[in-house]
């Protein structure tokens, strides 16, 4: 399953959905999706806008996190 820390990361930083919508134009309804780790699919063009936005690394706002139940293949 893929982690995604955009909560945390804004948290931190004090910023809001809106705030971040209206300064990167990324749909404020993707933002919000992935804020609360329910996107099933985002575009590479907003995961690298919203990566230089704020000034992070994809490993930064994605995380591969393994369910005890899962095992690997």
């Amino acid at each position: 399953m893929i982690k995604c820390h955009l909560s945390r990361i804004l948290g931190e930083r004090k910023q809001k959905i809106a705030e971040v919508a209206r300064d990167t134009d990324i749909n404020r309804n993707t933002l919000h999706r992935l804020y609360n780790e329910t996107a099933t699919r985002v575009e590479l063009d907003v995961i690298d806008q919203l990566c230089r936005y704020l000034d992070i690394q994809v490993g930064e706002l994605f995380e591969v996190v393994e369910h005890a139940d899962q095992q690997l293949l």
